[in-house]
């Protein structure tokens, strides 16, 4: 039987068959050391083959192949990679420029991994209704960076039903990947659009102006037959996964086109002779807080350099 992932606790998973019912799933222990070098070798968004035993217990018993997904360096001290979700149209990147506030440089690791595994981003600052005039500011800021670059970038209030009708015309027909730092308004935002409480949401921190984890596994939720919205647990730090240093500067968008015209064509763009990346930095050509991030993922071989 074939069917699709739609819930892992990383114990055990929900698989949808095609005929609409749903199995509760195991994998066997071997299946995790089969050449998978990450956390959860079964992943949201996954299709798989199920085997049903007479005993009632059903396994997971192959993957097909992922025509894409999102990775992250795992937090424990394997050095392993964790996959968020697989097989998606799009990721709804979620973040904040206060309570608590995302920094530019998570966001753009976020951004240089879905360029990396060709995952389309669309950039949603969330909490527009919380902000004070300095505070909107920043956020028309980052919308005039990213927007330039290419990327769809919105600016919305979760609490906002106009805001909450865009954000669903986005979703419409595509399995959209929903992610982002804990605290920055998953929940609320999933809850809005469902119309009903789908999952749990949660208070700032007061001591730390940190979001605290209401999500504790991935799931799946249906919009409608063709429209999947899968929901993950807020993400601290993102390390990049499986990027030598030559291949960073391709996942910028304007760095690696800058970088085209550089002298030697393995610039690092760390001061080379004839590197034109540091020039346009310079100029203001290329932002500096893009160019920090793409240092800052250059660095990523030391050890704990993406937490």
């Amino acid at each position: 039987m074939q069917g699709l992932v739609i819930k892992s606790t990383g114990s055990s998973y929900e698989v949808r068959l095609d005929d609409g019912t749903t199995l509760d799933c195991h994998i066997k222990g071997n299946f995790r050391i089969r050449g998978i070098r990450t956390t959860n070798p079964v992943a949201v968004g996954d299709v798989v083959e199920v085997t049903s035993l007479g005993d009632g217990t059903n396994w997971i018993t192959n993957i097909t192949p992922r025509r894409n997904y999102i990775i992250r360096r795992a937090t424990n001290l394997s050095k392993q990679a964790h996959i968020l979700a697989a097989n998606l149209d799009q990721v709804l990147l979620l973040v904040t420029i206060n309570h608590p506030a995302t920094s530019l440089t998570f966001i753009d690791r976020f951004l240089a991994t879905a360029e990396a595994y060709r995952v389309p981003v669309v950039l949603v600052i969330n909490k527009a209704d919380l902000l004070t005039p300095q505070e909107r500011e920043q956020a028309q800021l980052w919308q005039q960076l990213y927007t330039s670059l290419g990327y769809t970038t919105l600016l919305i209030s979760a609490q906002c039903p106009n805001d909450i009708a865009h954000i669903r015309q986005q979703l419409i027909g595509k399995v959209s990947l929903l992610s982002g730092n804990s605290g920055v308004g998953k929940s609320t935002l999933l809850n809005a659009l469902f119309g009903e409480e789908k999952t749990r949401t949660g208070q700032i921190s007061d001591s730390h102006d940190k979001g605290m984890h209401t999500t504790t596994f991935s799931q799946m939720y249906s919009l409608d037959t063709h429209t999947w919205l899968i929901d993950t647990p807020g993400v601290k730090g993102f390390g990049a996964v499986e990027m030598n240093q030559h291949e960073v500067s391709h996942y910028f968008r304007e760095i690696f086109q800058i970088g085209q015209q550089c002298r030697y064509s393995d610039c690092l763009h760390m001061g080379e002779p004839g590197c034109a990346v540091v020039p346009a930095v310079e100029t203001g050509q290329i932002a500096l807080s893009r160019y920090e991030s793409y240092v800052s993922l250059l660095g990523d071989d030391e050890e704990n350099k993406y937490r």
